[in-house]
């Protein structure tokens, strides 16, 4: 991930998650009443995927993975540190500055359009390329949608009240709602607010369609070097939000994120969302969803961690749950102590090294680390989420294993209060969203059993 861009907007307010869902619920959203929309999540090295390669081997996988995440954790950090206004909810992943981790599969309009896009729960607006396009990418997997072919398509006017919600939103000559979503790099996305039909695949092999979806008809999108998405499948808590036009809740439960082939990794939006298992306060700040950290155990062991590292600040200590980097990236209090205790469990039988600020030993992960204990991370209100060690290490090569948790000061002092729980600690759970509740549930189970 090589850049990433920022919304860039007048508007001075700073709006909480209740007041986005109040305005969201109170515009004409009425006719979209799904009761539980499932849909599959394709893993980016599938084969199924745009983003397929068939020669690679698990490490070519794994250190692409990596690097994006690098580039992910500096986004994050950049954002929060920036002094931004209430458009900080449309701050998007540029979806062309990396492969993404997940892909959300589905149509648009009538006759149905596919679509192919990045699943981010950093983002608040679902906008796919429109034609006719201005520098647009040439989309690799199949036509791009054209608006005056859809019979379920609607611009939305500029003096609907939403549009004064969207990134940049204002009047264009024909009194249509516009929008500017604009980059630290590269070229600007702008196009048109409108609503549309979205049809999701069910788990039953059914369709299922959802009437006049807010999105974002971009028809000038800064030529993307990846041609291989069609957009972004934003999953913040913005008005723009598809979460907010079907309800308050979301859910995603990931697989191993190492097996391309596990079928079952899915998203679920609206009420009907399965919240079970563990719950622990969520906060929305900058557009991304935080939780409290509170402690962590390897085993039966409690780290000894200065109480302090937990108390946040406006800016400091915060931690983020994430959907779009794989290894958890800790504090650097909290991610000294873990890896004293790691070290202390494993470097009198393995042989320890430092790689790309990852420590990793001599060794296989199913053969070496049979009878290491679980690390949990404890959360405010006694919400755990426990990760073993398919979650905790990954095998970097044949012959080598890391630990999938690393140091985000590695990469400057200002990091040293910064962390973020990535989708490889989030694997085998079940994690919904509830927006309206401000709470986040961790249900550990096989996702299989999710649509029995």
């Amino acid at each position: 991930m090589d850049t990433v861009f920022v919304l860039v907007s007048s508007l001075p307010l700073i709006f909480s998650t209740h007041f986005a869902l109040t305005i969201a619920n109170n515009l004409e959203f009425s006719s979209i009443q799904p009761t539980r929309l499932v849909t599959k999540l394709i893993h980016r090295d599938s084969i199924v995927s745009p983003y397929y390669r068939s020669n690679d081997t698990v490490a070519d996988r794994t250190e692409r993975t990596m690097k994006a995440s690098l580039a992910r954790l500096s986004y994050l950090y950049a954002k929060i540190e920036r002094d931004f206004d209430i458009n900080d909810l449309w701050l998007n992943l540029h979806p062309s500055a990396s492969e993404p981790l997940f892909l959300v599969n589905f149509s648009m309009g009538q006759p149905p359009v596919p679509q192919l896009a990045i699943m981010d729960t950093g983002s608040s607006l679902l906008w796919i390329q429109c034609a006719p396009c201005k520098s647009c990418s040439q989309q690799i997997i199949g036509p791009m949608f054209d608006p005056s072919i859809s019979s379920t398509y609607d611009s939305l006017s500029c003096k609907n009240i939403i549009c004064r919600y969207a990134p940049s939103g204002e009047c264009d000559s024909s009194s249509q709602c516009v929008y500017n979503q604009t980059y630290v790099e590269g070229l600007p996305s702008v196009g048109v607010i409108a609503t549309e039909q979205l049809i999701f695949g069910s788990s039953d092999e059914g369709r299922n369609a959802v009437n006049n979806v807010l999105f974002g008809c971009s028809h000038r999108n800064g030529n993307y070097k990846d041609r291989r998405f069609t957009g972004v499948f934003g999953l913040g808590s913005g008005i723009t939000s598809v979460v907010n036009q079907m309800g308050s809740k979301f859910s995603y439960c990931i697989g191993n994120i190492a097996d391309p082939d596990y079928s079952y990794n899915q998203l679920v939006l609206s009420e009907g969302v399965n919240m079970e298992g563990y719950s622990t306060p969520l906060d929305v700040v900058d557009g991304h969803y935080q939780v409290i950290l509170e402690g962590i155990s390897v085993g039966e062991t409690r780290l000894v961690i200065d109480p302090s590292a937990f108390k946040r600040t406006e800016k400091q200590r915060r931690v983020i749950i994430d959907s779009g980097t794989a290894p958890t990236w800790l504090a650097e209090n909290e991610y000294r102590a873990l890896e004293r205790e790691v070290r202390n469990l494993l470097d009198r039988f393995l042989t320890p090294f430092m790689r790309e600020s990852f420590l990793c030993y001599k060794g296989k992960v199913g053969q070496d680390l049979v009878g290491f204990p679980a690390v949990t991370f404890h959360f405010a209100e006694g919400a755990d989420l426990v990760v073993d060690t398919e979650s905790m290490f990954y095998q970097a090569t044949p012959n080598i294993f890391c630990m999938a948790v690393r140091q985000a000061s590695v990469y400057g002092k200002d990091f040293k209060d910064f962390s973020v729980i990535g989708l490889m600690a989030q694997q085998y759970y079940n994690v919904a969203y509830d927006l309206n509740k401000h709470k986040l549930f961790f249900q550990r189970i096989d996702c299989e059993l999710l649509d029995e």
